[in-house]
């Protein structure tokens, strides 16, 4: 039930947002902020996401946790989209996500919820313990399948 509640009380909120602050700074004021906050937000995402992308390949190339640098770049793809968002609201969150201290404190919590337990890999094809099994094999050819349409060739078929 309360995501149905936001849900129906999120645009009820846009939009008296929009009529009190459009109604103090102006239209065409209003109309600028919200086109702004679209373009820079388009940028952020173009800008952040190639970059969130080579920090979270260094970070696996160096096998360490890569949650926090993949939450981090969530958080600042998800304050992107919310940028492009028309509404003020939108653009509130989207502007408190830019902040690094509220993102590392996301983070943490993100790590803490759904941290990673081991990250160690052990290649059993590279252990030997001495043991060799030899054996041998043949590759058998499966038959086709019988057709069960009396073999007329539908128009789906080369047949």
């Amino acid at each position: 039930m309360p995501v149905f509640a936001l849900l129906l009380a999120w645009p009820l909120i846009e939009i008296a947002l929009f009529v009190t602050i459009g109604g103090a700074i102006g239209l065409w004021l209003t109309l600028l902020v919200v086109i702004g906050t679209g373009i820079l937000g388009v940028a952020l995402l173009q800008r952040q996401g190639l970059r969130s992308t080579e920090r979270l390949r260094a970070q696996m190339g160096q096998m360490r946790d890569p949650l926090g640098v993949a939450g981090d770049g969530a958080l600042r793809a998800l304050a992107g989209i919310l940028l492009i968002l028309p509404g003020f609201l939108t653009d509130i969150l989207g502007a408190l996500l830019l902040l690094p201290p509220l993102r590392a404190l996301l983070v943490a919590q993100l790590t803490r919820r759904f941290g990673v337990v081991s990250m160690r890999s052990d290649n059993p094809a590279r252990r030997s313990d001495g043991i060799v099994i030899d054996g041998e094999f043949v590759e058998v050819e499966a038959e086709p399948l019988p057709r069960t349409d009396g073999g007329r060739p539908s128009g789906w078929t080369r047949d």
